[in-house]
């Protein structure tokens, strides 16, 4: 997103409906469970498909499915298996903005992603080993 030094609403979406497709990828960020929270040491990912996430608001509340494809232009997220029925009777999947949606489970297949993940996870580790040493009271 270009550096937009403003407050106002408008310019705040202009920037948003205009940036790119490799910036978009930004957007379709989705929070992590509290395991997987703990376990990498991030807060948030990028949603891939293949992962498996939690839907938490909307219609589809607390249905568990995967992630089937991924729309940076539209910043949207299908899921397998989540359909409504148009009136003519056609199904469509229903689209989900990435704020509404948890990951319970990563898909892992790609070794730059597992990698990020796992070096994030070793540096929250050594982090939380130390100890730091108390003064002592002298009297």
């Amino acid at each position: 997103m270009r550096n937009i030094n403003t407050q106002q609403a408008r310019k705040q979406r202009k920037a948003r409906f205009n940036v790119d497709l490799h910036q978009r990828q930004k957007f379709v960020h989705a929070h992590l469970s509290p395991e997987l929270r703990k376990k990498y040491g991030f807060r948030n990912v990028q949603l891939r498909k293949g992962d498996k996430v939690k839907v938490m608001r909307g219609q589809f509340r607390k249905k568990e499915s995967k992630v089937d494809r991924v729309d940076l232009k539209h910043e949207t997220i299908f899921l397998v298996d989540l359909d409504v029925i148009k009136k003519d009777g056609t199904k469509v999947q229903f689209p989900l903005k990435p704020s509404n949606l948890m990951i319970t489970s990563l898909e892992l297949g790609d070794k730059k992603r597992k990698a990020k993940l796992e070096s994030k996870s070793k540096e929250s580790k050594a982090t939380d080993k130390k100890v730091v040493a108390k003064p002592e009271d002298k009297k």
